[in-house]
């Protein structure tokens, strides 16, 4: 039992102020869809959440720049890596700038060096935007170079809410 209010909604009203405020991105679940390019599915989203035109471009730009993603927003989606494919998710999830971003293992099944440039790119676009990011993670290395306060849950008990530095020291 209990609620939750996330930037002061309540999650389960779906209200469209609220939903235009966030953003998933789950691992292994695309919100593309195969048959259209991934700039095709941006031009969605930019309608579906009502971003201004120049708003929709500076932010397409600067995200494809910051994900190295130039050569691959024309492709289909089906004919993109697995890598690839979660550049663009990213690049679709933050297109209209939410305010939070729930990422729900972001690096699920990709190599080495894609992981890290992902969570480069995820580190430097929360210290740019002050967003608020929460991050769903088994994957040790995510979380530790991605998270400051960790909060572990088990069978929906709290076993602990704080900083990570804290949660190494005191059982590792």
């Amino acid at each position: 039992g209990g609620s939750v209010k996330v930037l002061d909604y309540k999650p389960f009203d779906k209200k469209h102020s609220f939903l235009r405020s966030i953003s998933i991105l789950m691992g292994q679940k695309s919100q593309f869809t195969w048959e259209l390019s991934a700039n095709d599915t941006f031009k969605l989203l930019k309608e579906i959440y009502d971003v201004p035109s120049n708003e929709y471009l500076k932010t397409l730009d600067e995200l494809v720049y910051m994900l190295s993603a130039s050569d691959i927003i024309d492709k289909q989606v089906r004919k993109l890596s697995l890598g690839e494919r979660m550049k663009c998710e990213l690049i679709g999830a933050l297109l209209y700038r939410p305010k939070v971003l729930f990422l729900d293992e972001p690096t699920i099944g990709l190599d080495v060096v894609v992981s890290k440039k992902l969570r480069t790119f995820i580190k430097d676009y929360n210290q740019k935007y002050e967003s608020t990011i929460l991050l769903t993670s088994h994957y040790m290395h995510d979380v530790s170079e991605l998270c400051k306060r960790v909060i572990i849950i088990n069978n929906g008990v709290l076993y602990y809410d704080g900083l990570l530095s804290e949660l190494v020291r005191k059982y590792a």
